[in-house]
């Protein structure tokens, strides 16, 4: 049975809050262009509202989940080839050194950064045209359709957690890790589509930009500390899922 492992499920969610100012910078034209663009009986409504960007971020997070368990899978055959102890080690100085640099360029020192976003370039360019015609959003089901086209729009943050999964042992916990960071960055998303202008306003601040990444680079330090054996599936108490008692 399935046993959801808290350290990355909680180091998931942290980094997808420590990620909000990314997510307001990429997304938050996006889903602020998506709710001026509602019928002013919904936009000037906001509970309507309120709505509509939910089901955007639905839609979002559907689509993460399942680059999750892609990667979750990715990770478990790879590990499985070149030994599950050394592979895990690698990739744990990967995320790591990803989650420095993201934390670097959020705080404004490493702007370069934003260049790995190009990867998903070519994805992005087949999907791009499939969301523009579900523009205008009319209809609830039709924003959570837009939202799974929005997510995977080229992000070095989600690229960062992708690779965070393939460290999962599986499927099922990549799908949870990217869950949990995409939950993580809800708040700022739903509040960016509901007060869209105080949020810009903020996340404009120097001083607020380099306190998100400090404490980024901060997280990814710590990160290299965890016992290796915690981030094992199985390993750590967790929730577990089935009904069955866990035994080692």
């Amino acid at each position: 049975m399935f046993e959801i492992n808290y350290t990355l499920t909680i180091g998931a969610i942290l980094i997808g809050l420590a990620s909000s100012i990314h997510c307001v910078g990429m997304c938050g034209g996006i889903i602020g262009a998506l709710s001026y663009s509602l019928p002013p009986e919904t936009r000037d409504n906001n509970l309507k509202r309120f709505g509509y960007v939910t089901a955007y971020n639905l839609g979002r997070l559907f689509s993460y989940a399942a680059m999750g368990m892609l990667a979750g899978l990715l990770g478990a055959e790879v590990f499985g080839l070149v030994g599950s102890g050394s592979g895990h080690f690698v990739m744990r100085l990967l995320a790591a050194l990803l989650i420095i640099l993201t934390g670097l360029y959020l705080a404004g020192w490493f702007p370069q950064f934003a260049r790995s976003e190009r990867v998903g370039e070519l994805l992005w360019s087949r999907l791009a045209p499939i969301g523009q015609r579900l523009i205008p959003v009319k209809s609830i089901p039709q924003g959570f359709l837009y939202g799974c086209i929005w997510g995977w729009l080229p992000c070095s943050l989600v690229y960062t957690m992708l690779i965070i999964s393939t460290t999962s042992g599986g499927a099922t916990q990549g799908m949870v890790s990217m869950l949990a960071f995409g939950l993580g960055t809800l708040p700022s998303m739903i509040t960016t589509g509901i007060f869209a202008q105080l949020v810009k306003r903020l996340t404009r601040k120097p001083d607020v930009r380099m306190w998100i990444g400090i404490s980024l680079i901060a997280m990814a330090i710590a990160s290299l500390f965890i016992p290796h054996e915690w981030l094992m599936p199985g390993s750590v108490p967790g929730i577990e899922i089935g009904g069955h008692e866990h035994h080692h």
